[in-house]
């Protein structure tokens, strides 16, 4: 009897803790907040204004590509990520994986793509300020750079601006830091972010949900290492062709680092 007891006690003691994880544990169909939590709104404008702060920045981040099958079954690829960025107008960034091994540069004048698979670059004029090129990459040349979103002076406002809810999810560890995780939703896409807690409010991950695309794929970025006063010069951020590199259009550049390897 004494040991059908303790086995009943144990029992017990996991059905209670199990139970007590639960509680804490955000359940399916729970109604969400309507409208965007002033909190919620707070740590994401804390997190834009520290990093439209930083002069000059470094990161190291992974970012995860979420591909849906005709058949609905997922795929996911990989990218390891360096990005560096000096305000008001220099970036470079180089994003080597499964998809795509590319070099970025911005030097405040021009804005170069190189393949360093095939040697092939192609450079263009570029509007005078980070952000101003960030949007002309994208709606132009069909060109984002990691983390993009993160990289605008008033990120906040435009990550709100396509927001119609959000809310504080609750505390969070990621990569080992202490963070406090939201999510918002907009018409198109979801999306959420992990904040570091502390007097350094940076972003550790960000994940996009494509709402409006067949089995509503993500883009993940995880940053696994920042540098929020790193010494970087001019240099950096200019391209010099290496040997044998050929110079070609960037639609045409874009087209070649598409194609299945």
């Amino acid at each position: 009897m004494k040991r059908v007891y303790c086995s009943a006690r144990r029992i017990g003691s996991v059905v209670a803790l199990t139970m007590l994880v639960l509680a804490g544990w955000p359940q399916p169909g729970h109604v969400q907040p309507a409208g965007i939590d002033p909190q919620a709104e707070k740590l994401l404008r804390r997190m834009s204004d520290y990093l439209a702060s930083r002069q000059q920045f470094t990161l190291k981040a992974e970012s995860t590509l979420e591909v849906v099958l005709t058949s609905g079954q997922k795929l996911q690829y990989d990218s390891p990520a360096t990005l560096m960025v000096s305000r008001p107008n220099k970036l470079r960034a180089h994003r080597k994986g499964d998809l795509a091994n590319q070099e970025f540069f911005y030097d405040g004048k021009t804005l170069t793509l190189y393949n360093p698979r095939e040697n092939l670059y192609a450079t263009t004029a570029a509007p005078p300020t980070l952000d101003e090129t960030l949007d002309f990459a994208r709606e132009k040349l069909d060109i984002i750079a990691p983390a993009a979103e993160l990289l605008y002076k008033n990120a906040a406002e435009r990550m709100l601006k396509e927001s119609s809810s959000g809310f504080v999810v609750g505390p969070s560890v990621v990569g080992g830091v202490k963070s406090t995780h939201l999510a918002f939703r907009g018409a198109e896409v979801d999306w959420q972010i992990w904040i570091e807690d502390g007097d350094k409010p940076l972003p550790r991950k960000f994940i996009l949900t494509s709402k409006k695309v067949a089995g509503e794929p993500q883009f993940t970025v995880l940053i696994r290492n920042w540098d929020v006063a790193p010494k970087l010069t001019n240099q950096e951020f200019s391209f010099t062709p290496p040997k044998g590199a050929k110079k070609i259009e960037f639609l045409q550049l874009t087209a070649e680092a598409g194609k299945p390897k």
